[in-house]
């Protein structure tokens, strides 16, 4: 048996005479990593009113729908069946019947916002239905009100807006260009929370009276800050994540009185050792459950209320923790729980006993979950001596130095975590070793090393790049010959930035709706993306030299390693103009390139069929340029 074969028997439920047949099929690369490609998730968990179901988000279908729950477990039913996916879903805190979802058509931007009732009848849509921007946050308390974000008056500003879900009519708290986000209301109505973003590393919050639309600022700040908040039980009291005067962000609470006047804050939760990237405060204000991210691990930490109490609960089985919600009376908190060795599923905390129980079980047919690999976090040093990390994900019986793939999340201010990655683990069942680094720029190590990037430093950020190869090599893990590069959205920048940069030194790379002229981003994507993204990349008038010497677009002609380009057609975030330049400019100079335009989807691919080909086609390409008879170099 091959060593392939080896690993293919170790990943996969196959008996050892169907994997070797298998390998012998022009098809087996093919059918493998579909079986990965298939695994299923479920997220979005949202309580009933009574808190005896859960409204969840599943893909089961092959696109993502709305799914219900009991929430001690039980049989799933579907909601909603269709051919756009759903991206959120939001039940009514008040009615049994009313569900509030949001569908992105074609996978675009373009979002819509229904209520729809709990058995799958009465579709009604809120927004217009054209090509604005409509982002869902949830219910009023009173469930009397939808909350929202959309650019439906302007392309410029993605606004809040507070709807009647009966008459469709919407206010509008503000206006403006740039981004903001309707977070909470008052209990008592009367005011509204509003989240404003400066810049992609800048933001504050406002208290804004929802009568007279009169704003009192929260977070007053210098330079970068990273604030979301909370009401708690009353319509005084606001809880909040904050960065201001410390790197890490913390978990803290201001009160503001009947006239107005914003009090001190005071701070409840904080590490040393890890950022607060979620958090949530049941409606009888008596308890928060935080999530804390450390080197991109999350921990679940519980509090009570008002003093910030430490609350004894169970080991959280899984890496990552998304989606935490309190059922409405409080006693339970749901939550999506991943890891590399398991999908995402629901999971139900009953707070006062400490009992924690699954309640979805997301198919994975053919998959042995528990075989698949786990990685590594591992600290590395950038050319300038900078700190970095990265999640090592090494081939299941490898020896020597192996294929490697250095994957680039997005962003910038994304991050690399420990998730279920079916790409990751098709490459490493071929025997293909993954690096997912967290260079400068990353998000949730502070907001120091999130700025480190900014503007001219993003030429340290592409050195950065260098870096990560020179760690594998350097730790014997890499052959230098077979590294391979990819990444999805700024990660694409990145891929294509490492092969103008370093010609020689990636043996194939494959662009996932990446950036490769700033200045054709900056004309073409959505207008209020390009106004919050100034200081993170530069002015595209200001700053016009400086982001043409950041573009790839500008050494498209130092190009000398393989390339593959992946799309969506409707992506409005990344347009596909983008990726055309890439490609019609390689084809024009004789330079291979395979494209990839996926005509139904958007920034990222939601649908599993193109899930499934996309991956089945980074993989191949890999395999195709990364082997020992490919390496030309």
């Amino acid at each position: 048996m091959t060593a392939r074969s080896q690993l293919l028997g170790m990943f996969f439920a196959l008996s050892p005479a169907m994997v070797g047949a298998a390998n012998e099929s022009a098809n087996a690369v093919t059918e493998l990593v579909t079986t990965l490609a298939r695994v299923r998730s479920a997220t979005n968990p949202t309580f009933s009113p009574d808190g005896q179901h859960i409204a969840f988000i599943s893909n089961v279908t092959g696109i993502p729908q709305a799914w219900i729950v009991p929430s001690e477990g039980g049989y799933p039913r579907l909601v909603t069946d269709g051919d756009d996916p759903v991206v959120d879903v939001k039940w009514s805190p008040v009615d049994e019947s009313e569900i509030a979802v949001s569908f992105a058509p074609a996978g675009g931007m373009n979002k819509q916002i229904y209520i729809i009732h709990s058995d799958g009848t009465a579709r009604r849509r809120l927004t217009a239905g054209g090509q604005d921007n409509n982002m869902l946050t949830g219910w009023s308390r009173d469930g009397g009100r939808l909350l929202m974000t959309s650019n439906v008056r302007s392309p410029a500003g993605l606004m809040p807006y507070i709807v009647d879900p009966r008459s469709g009519d919407a206010q509008e708290l503000q206006q403006g260009s740039g981004v903001s986000s309707l977070y909470d209301v008052s209990p008592d109505g009367r005011a509204a929370l509003v989240w404003r973003e400066a810049s992609r590393s800048d933001c504050n919050l406002y208290l804004v009276d929802i009568a007279t639309h009169r704003e009192t600022p929260l977070t007053i700040h210098s330079g970068p800050g990273h604030f979301a908040g909370k009401f708690g039980g009353d319509s005084h009291t606001i809880y909040l994540s904050t960065d201001k005067d410390r790197d890490l962000r913390a978990f803290a609470r201001m009160t503001v009185d009947q006239s107005g006047v914003v009090g001190t804050v005071s701070m409840l939760a904080e590490r040393a050792d890890a950022d607060l990237s979620d958090f949530e405060v049941n409606a009888q204000g008596t308890q928060a459950a935080l999530v804390w991210n450390k080197g991109g691990r999350n921990e679940l930490e519980m509090i009570g209320l008002p003093g910030g109490k430490h609350l004894s609960i169970p080991d959280i089985p899984a890496e990552l923790i998304q989606g935490v919600v309190f059922s409405p009376d409080g006693r339970y908190l749901a939550m999506s729980l991943s890891g590399p060795q398991s999908p995402p599923d629901l999971w139900v905390l009953n707070i006062a006993q400490g009992g924690l129980h699954q309640i979805t079980f997301s198919p994975h047919a053919g998959v042995l979950l528990s075989r698949l690999v786990r990685p590594t976090l591992v600290n590395f040093k950038a050319e300038d001596g900078l700190t970095l990390s990265g999640w090592l994900y090494q081939p299941t019986g490898g020896q020597g130095r192996l294929p490697y793939v250095v994957s680039f999340h997005g962003g910038p201010e994304g991050q690399a975590t420990p998730a279920f990655r079916s790409d990751y683990q098709a490459l490493l069942s071929q025997g293909i070793g993954v690096f997912a680094p967290n260079v400068r720029g990353s998000g949730s190590f502070g907001k120091r090393f999130e700025n480190l990037d900014n503007g001219g430093l993003r030429v340290n950020a592409i050195k950065d790049i260098r870096a990560c190869v020179t760690y594998l090599v350097s730790r014997g893990l890499a052959d230098s010959n077979r590294i391979g590069i990819t990444g999805g959205s700024y990660g694409g920048y990145m891929t294509l930035a490492g092969i103008t940069a370093y010609p020689t030194l990636f043996a194939a790379a494959v662009d996932l709706y990446g950036i490769v002229n700033f200045a054709t981003f900056f004309a073409h994507t959505e207008p209020w993306m390009a106004a919050i993204s100034t200081v993170k990349y530069g002015d595209p008038i200001r700053d016009a030299e400086l982001l043409k010497s950041l573009s790839p677009f500008s050494k498209l002609d130092q190009i000398r390693t393989p390339l593959m380009v992946q799309q969506g057609a409707h992506d409005t975030n990344v347009p596909v103009i983008e990726a055309e330049q890439v490609v019609n400019s390689l084809r024009k100079r004789g330079t291979p390139v395979e494209y990839i335009l996926f005509p139904d989807e958007g920034h990222g691919f939601l649908k599993q069929a193109n899930q499934i080909r996309s991956t089945v086609s980074l993989v191949e390409f890999f395999l195709e340029h990364l082997s020992p008879s490919a390496v030309t170099r």
